[in-house]
């Protein structure tokens, strides 16, 4: 009878060891993919703090394109007013 409960002893510790070692792999698979998600957000970042650099920039151009059309319209009349 002590063989049989040692066996039964071992299969379980056998067992508990098996399910410890699937978790571990399962923590550093989910460990992996956290870390991976960290730098995809990083660079996400990263490339919104560039979109918002650019939208200035657009910004700062739209609104020289702006004057220079105003000007361009103000040139337009002074050219008609001297041909008339």
């Amino acid at each position: 009878m002590a063989s049989a409960s040692s066996t039964s002893a071992r299969s379980l510790f056998q067992d508990s060891k098996t399910r410890l070692a699937d978790r571990v792999q399962i923590l550093m698979h989910s460990a992996r993919n956290f870390a991976a998600q960290e730098i995809l957000i990083e660079s996400s970042e990263n490339n919104l703090k560039r979109l918002q650099l650019l939208c200035a920039h657009l910004g700062v151009q739209q609104d020289a394109l702006q004057r220079r059309a105003s000007q361009l319209e103000e040139v337009k009349e002074q050219v008609q007013a001297m041909q008339r």
